[in-house]
């Protein structure tokens, strides 16, 4: 169990009498919003009897996988032979950078060919983490000279990926602000320059929200959504952090899916998200 709900479970299996409002409180702060708060409370209520731990976590379980999507299906080359274009959107320090090299990897074990385009012009160190990436897991990195318009190392780096017959090219955007409306509209010039040489590109974009930053991930999403629909999310720093509840609301609340999930520091702490492994994951 992780560790926000396993305190939670210690608080009640502790305590003679439920106090409601107390559950009500440490549910809304383990992210998973108002209205699936209340939906766990009514239900728990609906009980009629003395309530304990275990029913709070198997309410919450219910409730959880009620609302969140099935298994997400893996990307899949396109079947006219042109790069699949994944673009990975988010604000720094979500892991956006690392996310996009893990499903770079992610990609290439599953034995597809895959292009990293170093995008995030605007962070020197995001080009050179995104290099150092490329290096040690052996993924092709575009990248263009220092401030370099990101659409043109976008546009670069599908060019190449037609010519080699990639079968994805991932996108590493620049960290946007998402209250920063000219990064947003760069955005949407990346999105047009992508389609410039297939008019079905972009393919995927991918949101990175960060598991610890709580109803913050939320507004980054309703942002990002407006100025580039989203596709589905990356949800990272799963890791000891006992939430994640963020994912079930932005879910909830915008139809927005988790999509993949990061686990940890090392390169293979990445998986698709398969629905019964997340809801285990955060309860």
């Amino acid at each position: 169990m992780a560790g926000f709900f396993k305190s939670l479970f210690n608080k009640i299996t502790n305590r003679a009498e439920i106090d409601w409002d107390d559950i009500e409180a440490d549910l809304i702060a383990s992210d998973l919003g108002i209205r699936l708060t209340t939906a766990i409370i009514d239900e728990l209520r609906d009980l009629g009897r003395v309530i304990s731990a275990d029913d709070v976590v198997e309410t919450t379980r219910k409730q959880l996988s009620k609302r969140l999507p099935e298994d997400s299906a893996p990307p899949t080359p396109r079947a006219d032979g042109k790069p699949c274009v994944i673009l990975v959107v988010g604000v720094n320090g979500t892991g956006k950078t690392t996310s996009s090299a893990k499903l770079g990897l992610w990609l290439k074990n599953r034995g597809h060919s895959v292009i990293l385009a170093a995008a995030d012009t605007f962070r020197a160190a995001a080009v050179e983490q995104l290099q150092r990436w490329g290096d040690r897991l052996d993924l092709t990195v575009v990248k263009g000279s220092p401030n370099a318009d990101p659409s043109s190392v976008c546009f670069n780096a599908h060019q190449k990926a037609i010519a080699a017959q990639t079968d994805f090219l991932i996108c590493d955007t620049a960290g946007r602000i998402h209250t920063r409306h000219n990064l947003m509209e760069e955005l949407g010039k990346i999105r047009r320059t992508l389609a410039k040489q297939d008019e079905s590109a972009p393919h995927l974009t991918l949101l990175v929200v960060d598991a610890t930053t709580g109803s913050n991930a939320l507004q980054q999403a309703k942002e990002f959504h407006k100025a580039s629909p989203l596709d589905g999310l990356i949800v990272t720093k799963l890791d000891g952090s006992g939430k994640g509840g963020i994912a079930v609301t932005i879910h909830d609340q915008l139809g927005i899916s988790p999509r993949f999930l990061g686990t940890g520091e090392e390169p293979e702490s990445f998986s698709i998200f398969e629905k019964e492994l997340f809801v285990r994951e955060i309860l």
